[in-house]
């Protein structure tokens, strides 16, 4: 008994899914009930991947603690892209987009939203630095204009997409926007982004800042990371045809696969988010999700654009004119937000409809 207790989720999480993977990899046509028990599996290995990326960036310190976390949900959400892209062929030239896309009003309007309703919600009032979080949604809008944007209204070539040259100069900039931001936020602008009381003031509590795992500790989460990893990118192998059908089925557009994509990715994000928000530390649920934005723009667009050497078909990255709108009124309302330093549940509402608009056009174009 003492042994089961001491097994803990995230460790059974990686090993079961490599099980798993080894049990359907090759398979076609597995049954529903296989389907579901294999997406489940798939999201303890994301939960369980994400879990151990904070135990090694908790212990390496930042800035790398923070890269390793963004490059860790990076890896899985360009691994869960490119499986669909390639089984999907010029069917799935628009998914890049359209994952990046909901990532973006996921964060920016669900998790934004979320967090502000319930920090005002339990406590009066959301207290927030609008300086950090200010860089933080300018950095957002200017790497979605330049992947997302722009992509649209460009001539080099035919349709919402850049030309070798224009994704290279799109991915390029977007590496260097997001590692200077991590510099800033990590370096000595620090304060910018630690939670403020309702004075303003900075609060640096102490358990925000627990001793950092053993040494041992963050070798055996690497390893697990690893298993993770290797895991999710398989099983989203073995699941993409059950996530290609289950769009087509309930009759959703072919684009509506790359918001199921963003959830799963965002989910851990989400909850983290949530829990540091019914604690009034709003400012790290801000930080989470702005950071994930940035990462999801910022480290997934320079990964698909290597990829696109080996990807065959167009790769469509420039946004429609309904999503274009989106984009605006979500920097707009969100900028309006942040500008205070401070909001009410109202502030939380309005980002919480903005998200049903968006979820609600991806399915009703």
């Amino acid at each position: 008994m003492e042994l089961i207790k001491k097994i803990r989720w995230n460790v059974v999480g990686p090993i079961l899914a490599i099980v798993v993977l080894a049990l359907t990899w090759g398979r076609y046509n597995l049954s529903p009930v296989v389907v579901v028990l294999v997406a489940l599996v798939l999201c303890a290995a994301v939960l369980a991947a994400v879990h151990h990326a904070e135990v090694v960036a908790h212990r390496v310190g930042e800035p790398f603690g923070s890269l390793v976390l963004a490059v860790a949900v990076t890896v899985i959400e360009v691994a869960l892209i490119i499986t669909l892209m390639v089984s999907g062929g010029d069917n799935t030239a628009s998914l890049a987009r359209d994952t990046v896309f909901a990532a973006v009003m996921i964060t920016c309007n669900g998790i934004f939203g979320i967090s502000l309703l319930v920090t005002a919600s339990k406590h009066g009032m959301a207290m927030f630095n609008a300086e950090g979080t200010g860089a933080a949604l300018a950095t957002v809008a200017t790497l979605a204009t330049l992947s997302l944007v722009l992509p649209s209204f460009t001539t080099g070539r035919s349709g919402p997409q850049f030309t070798p040259g224009q994704l290279v100069f799109a991915a390029i900039a977007s590496l260097a926007l997001y590692l200077m931001f991590v510099l800033t936020q990590t370096g000595r602008h620090r304060d910018f982004f630690l939670p403020v009381d309702i004075k303003g003031r900075v609060i640096d509590t102490d358990d925000e800042h627990a001793d950092p795992p053993s040494k041992r500790a963050a070798l055996i989460s690497v390893g697990l990371l690893l298993v993770a990893l290797i895991a999710v990118v398989g099983l989203a192998k073995v699941e993409s045809p059950a996530i290609e059908s289950g769009v087509a089925a309930v009759g959703f557009p072919p684009s509506f696969v790359g918001v199921v994509i963003a959830l799963l990715v965002l989910l851990p994000e989400t909850l983290a988010a949530y829990r540091a928000a019914s604690r009034n530390r709003v400012q790290i649920s801000l930080n989470l999700a702005l950071g994930s934005a940035m990462a999801s723009i910022g480290l997934t667009i320079p990964a698909i654009a290597l990829a696109s050497i080996w990807l065959t078909g167009p790769l469509l990255l420039g946004l429609s004119s309904t999503q274009i709108v989106l984009l605006a009124i979500t920097v707009l309302v969100a900028g309006l937000t942040i500008v205070p330093g401070r909001a009410t549940r109202q502030q939380g509402g309005v980002h919480l409809v903005l998200l049903a608009a968006f979820v609600f056009l991806a399915i009703s174009p």
